[in-house]
């Protein structure tokens, strides 16, 4: 059968719509305006993170006891140095909670800091010795005191470059100032002595900035890990098993019941109608659905452990990914269902177009625009991410974020449940039952409100 079996208007008649320019502008348009929208929510979500900046979370430890200086009188150096960091701070981008290091590490391992600036006890003291050490010859330095600055390499991969970036910057000027006041009370001190003492070059280098600023991961990541970004990928392939399969499902179930052609290579095939209504097609879809999250959430933990993928906790990596499959794919199911082709457009900027950017993954959401923040509140791979970031990461716990998710999981597929339903019980309700080809194929102009494309 060929083309003018199937029409046998003329030629002319048969090429109009080629004539018009709707014909060839609009998918342009379309895809056009799409991408353009993509490529704006993309970019704009990580040009710029330091100045995107909002609220972004480190700890400062203050454990220094204090010190006596030579003048009997006793001086605590860190709290001089928590007050100058607070001040340079804007508080409006930089959160600073002032904690204890139990309060830090339990924030830490549970994924709400993205790092911390440790004061030691010791801090003061060094300090004073190190003054006091400039004023006798000696062929040993003094130590420097230290002051540490941690990272959380598992909450964001960008998350520890930023705390980097911000505690240098504050803690070099910090040290400077510092270095002022030692230099002068060293000088002064010097100045005192008979003979008056003579600070060497060296020594006056070391003055200049005595502070030691120590860099320290706080628990490294583990090989298998892809450097903090397979807890990403892995959401990104549950959310995407969730979509893509539901497409899949949704095609394959359809051109299996008659209500779609299906096509293979040159091959057309059109089943005849098997008579089952809306509810009935969707509660199949979703079945294939699950059956199908069982299958492939089994097959991703099978290719990671082949892989070397670090997983210390795989039962619950798995349950938790069948439990997204199942959610992502039965909403998606239910809003093609509702909504036609034009739903499988809704589908890619709910999961994919708006998911992306307000993942928190790779940037933290602090270092992006508020928008996306709030998009984060319910973007299926936001919650997706931070269940498997906590499962991979932190240990499983509830707290780190498994709770939070399996909750927003659950409720998301209650919504999607709920918007099939629905909307199929209501197009029943209406007298809009869906139409198979060769039902179509009896009414040469099938321009009613029960075709569904």
């Amino acid at each position: 059968m060929t083309d003018t079996d199937l029409d046998d208007r003329p030629p002319a008649e048969r090429s109009r719509p080629l004539r018009s320019w709707r014909f060839w502008a609009g998918p342009i348009i379309v895809v056009t305006v799409v991408m353009s929208a993509m490529a704006a929510l993309y970019l704009s979500s990580i040009l710029d993170p330091t100045r995107n900046l909002n609220s972004f979370p480190i700890a400062v430890v203050n454990e220094d006891v204090g010190a006596t200086d030579p003048a009997g009188k006793h001086v605590n150096l860190a709290e001089e140095i928590t007050k100058s960091v607070d001040a340079k701070v804007d508080a409006d981008q930089v959160q600073l909670e002032y904690l204890t290091w139990d309060e830090t590490v339990e924030r830490m391992r549970d994924g709400r800091l993205y790092g911390a600036i440790r004061v030691p006890a010791d801090f003061s003291a060094k300090t004073l010795a190190l003054a006091q050490a400039s004023l006798v010859p000696s062929t040993t330095p003094a130590p420097q005191p230290e002051i540490t600055v941690l990272t959380n390499p598992r909450s964001a991969t960008m998350g520890s470059s930023l705390v980097t970036a911000l505690s240098g910057e504050v803690l070099a000027e910090m040290n400077k100032n510092v270095g002022v006041k030692v230099t002068e009370s060293v000088n002064q001190a010097a100045a005192q002595q008979n003979p008056p003492a003579h600070i060497t070059g060296v020594t006056a280098i070391t003055l200049a900035t005595p502070i030691k600023i120590v860099p320290k991961q706080f628990e490294p990541l583990p090989h298998g890990t892809g450097l903090g970004l397979s807890a990403f990928y892995f959401a990104l392939l549950v959310l995407l098993g969730g979509f893509t399969g539901a497409m899949l499902v949704n095609t394959l179930i359809d051109g299996s019941l008659g209500f779609i052609a299906s096509e293979i290579g040159p091959r057309i095939v059109v089943r005849r109608p098997q008579g089952f209504n809306r509810m009935e097609v969707l509660v199949i879809k979703w079945i294939v659905m699950v059956g199908t999250a069982v299958v492939l959430s089994t097959a991703y933990i099978g290719v990671a452990k082949a892989l070397d993928m670090n997983i210390d906790h795989p039962w619950i990596l798995w349950g938790y990914s069948m439990l997204a499959i199942s959610a992502v794919g039965v909403t998606a199911l239910s809003v093609v269902s509702a909504f036609g082709g034009i739903g499988m457009l809704i589908n890619m900027f709910v999961f994919v177009f708006l998911g992306l950017p307000s993942a928190g993954a790779t940037i933290p959401l602090e270092a992006t625009p508020q928008f996306f923040a709030w998009l984060s509140s319910f973007e299926p791979l936001h919650q997706v991410y931070v269940g498997i970031r906590a499962i991979v990461f932190f240990d499983a716990r509830g707290a780190a974020g498994l709770s939070h998710a399996i909750a927003m999981t659950a409720i998301g597929l209650v919504i999607g449940v709920a918007i099939g339903l629905g909307t199929a019980y209501y197009y029943e309700r209406r007298g809009l039952p869906r139409l198979g080809l060769t039902e179509l194929a009896k009414d040469p102009e099938p321009e009613t409100e029960a075709v569904e494309s």
